[in-house]
């Protein structure tokens, strides 16, 4: 079987047990036989114990049985909720599975971009995985070029593009992989600190800005229907939701508020305030008076 198949039917299994919040072997061999999963074959329970185990292993994802109905659920929902690389693999997968039914109807089908960068990812998550250094190729955005060796901690994925997390021998640093202009594995090693956590350190940050801003209490009004945008889709996993009335919501936020994360709150118009802190309102103003000027 190819792997795409058999990772569609783990995503099946997943989604199904999701939807139903339990089943019974029989009754998900039954769902099973009427979606077709593999052509109408019933799914034998050897292999669905196999398909537990590299769920576990892929995902991270947790099937139980209930000792008493003897119906499979998912016990640990929310490793589908966070921001583990399984569950950007699972949706991946699960959007893949999707498209890949879809081609009849391509045409009607608007996508965005892939993430740009990605030729470098295979080289550097493979030295990520033997912690050998790169030798790197950079420019940015109006600058010379230049190479440099680095560490590779860690892949961040943030608004449609790759970045790499180094250690340079001086300082972490964040490098754009579409601005890499080659990546070099050498022989030299290095040894990952073992205290060092990359969610951790994005963790205070929207994007990956991650400069001396100092960690502040925001507080924002969401205007008209931009609080039910905020509550489907967080902006970080600090936002809380203080008070709603019938024409606003107010969210706090314990960020370093960065220009990346400025810059989001400035894409949704007036239907974002900054209430607090005072100067955080005022650098909006500031913000909004000078994009004026290019008007």
């Amino acid at each position: 079987m190819k792997p795409a198949q058999i990772f569609r039917q783990y995503i099946w299994i997943i989604n199904k047990l999701r939807t139903y919040r339990g089943l019974t072997f029989e009754e998900l061999n039954r769902k099973w036989i009427e979606d077709r999963v593999a052509d109408g074959n019933p799914l034998q329970r050897s292999s669905f114990n196999r398909h537990r185990d590299a769920i576990l292993d892929m995902f991270g994802i947790i099937i139980d049985c209930e000792p008493k109905t003897y119906r499979y659920y998912i016990s640990n929902n929310r490793a589908l909720c966070d921001d583990s690389i399984e569950r950007w693999l699972f949706s991946t997968l699960a959007v893949h599975g999707v498209l890949a039914d879809s081609s009849s109807v391509k045409e009607r089908l608007v996508l965005e971009n892939a993430p740009s960068g990605e030729q470098y990812l295979e080289p550097i998550i493979r030295a990520i995985k033997t912690n050998h250094r790169l030798l790197i190729g950079y420019k940015a955005f109006g600058a010379e070029g230049y190479e440099k060796m680095l560490c590779p901690y860690a892949l961040k994925l943030s608004q449609q593009r790759w970045y790499l997390l180094a250690f340079t021998g001086r300082h972490i640093a964040v490098y754009a992989l579409d601005r890499m202009t080659k990546v070099e594995q050498t022989d030299a090693t290095f040894e990952m600190p073992a205290d060092f956590s990359p969610q951790e350190f994005f963790s205070e940050y929207y994007g990956v800005l991650t400069d001396g801003t100092p960690m502040t209490h925001v507080v924002v009004r969401a205007h008209d229907r931009m609080p039910d945008y905020l509550r489907t889709l967080p902006l970080h996993h600090s936002q809380r939701e203080l008070k709603s009335t019938g024409h606003y919501t107010d969210f706090s936020f314990d960020i370093r508020p960065t220009a990346d994360f400025l810059g989001q709150l400035l894409s949704h118009g007036d239907g974002i305030e900054v209430l607090k802190p005072r100067a955080l309102r005022q650098k909006m103003k500031d913000l909004i008076a000078a994009n004026l000027q290019r008007y």
